[in-house]
């Protein structure tokens, strides 16, 4: 698929996603939080666009990860939907104090200047990172995170990511404080974004 074409199809997921996402509230919404047992998470150094990307220099900010891949179909282009849906709901003072990274589990295909062509589509302050296939994996098993590529249907056809689909709330000190559910709506995201930024 054309980078073109990727973003077209894209923007149609958005559309429909940002509206179910603002006028619809279904009356059996998703839990927004997981209570299971949260895994270390940490600090990482990736690479974006731009160079080198730390975790950690974004201390004194509440930080958002999420790792998914920019040919995915559906699930990622709706998680960052509602992501930047929610953060529209922020006030500024609010959304400065936050950094969102989406982190690419599909480096083979995902470069550098891929992600942050995708993730500006959806929120220029979101920051796309990838690294090589080793770094990748170890930062998934800290985050419980589980991906896996499944083989093409076709010679020829794109390969697809089987992937978890959860959001990870990061404390301004690194420390993993939540995962936030997949179909997540909205004014839930913005709520918990301000929960965890009006923390002590």
């Amino acid at each position: 698929m054309s980078e073109r074409l990727l973003i077209i199809v894209v923007a149609v997921l958005a559309s429909l996603v940002i509206g179910l996402g603002l006028f619809w509230h279904p009356d059996t919404a998703p839990t927004p939080v997981a209570v299971s047992p949260l895994p270390p998470g940490g600090d990482f150094t990736l690479q974006s666009a731009d160079g080198p990307v730390t975790l950690g220099n974004s201390r004194g900010k509440l930080s958002l990860l999420y790792f998914g891949y920019t040919y995915c179909p559906d699930i990622c282009p709706t998680t960052l939907t509602a992501l930047t849906a929610g953060m529209v709901l922020l006030t500024p003072e609010e959304r400065a104090r936050l950094a969102v990274f989406f982190i690419s589990v599909d480096p083979q295909r995902d470069t550098v200047d891929h992600l942050k062509t995708y993730v500006e589509f959806f929120d220029p302050g979101i920051v796309g990172v990838t690294g090589n296939p080793a770094e990748i994996a170890e930062l998934a098993t800290r985050y419980g995170v589980f991906y896996k590529a499944q083989p093409a249907e076709m010679a020829g056809a794109a390969y697809v990511v089987d992937h978890s689909a959860e959001t990870f709330i990061v404390g301004p000190d690194t420390r993993l404080l939540a995962r936030m559910a997949h179909g997540t709506p909205p004014d839930q995201v913005a709520a918990l974004i301000r929960q965890y930024l009006n923390q002590p």
